[in-house]
């Protein structure tokens, strides 16, 4: 009986995470020509997300929020997946170091 107990519990545990995976939001945010496009995201609050940032320019880039406290390298026709949260409704702000004058974004977190 302690066994099946075990298992039950064991596997509501995976369907649990499986769920909570394939539930999981995903933003897509490029870098071309030293900005980030879309420059303005927005996402909800209170859950986990992920930030992909696309480097679509030739040079590296650095992907930075002081708001965040994220910083992540991406080469230059790369990808990186940041995972993000989950935040507080409020304006987030980001950059790319490298070209601060240009590359500048944000992301709007709306909801309860």
């Amino acid at each position: 009986m302690k066994k099946l107990f075990t298992a039950i519990i064991s596997l509501a545990f995976i369907f649990s995470a499986s769920q909570a995976l394939a539930e999981s939001k995903e933003f897509l945010v490029q870098i071309k020509d030293h900005k980030f496009e879309p420059a303005e995201i927005t996402v909800p609050a209170n859950q986990e997300f992920k930030l992909i940032v696309e480097n679509t320019d030739k040079i590296l880039e650095e992907f930075e929020s002081l708001d965040l406290k994220k910083e992540k390298l991406v080469g230059a026709g790369k990808k990186v997946t940041i995972v993000v949260g989950p935040l507080k409704s409020g304006e987030y702000k980001f950059f790319g170091d490298f070209h601060q004058k240009t590359a500048q974004g944000k992301i709007l977190v709306k909801g309860e």
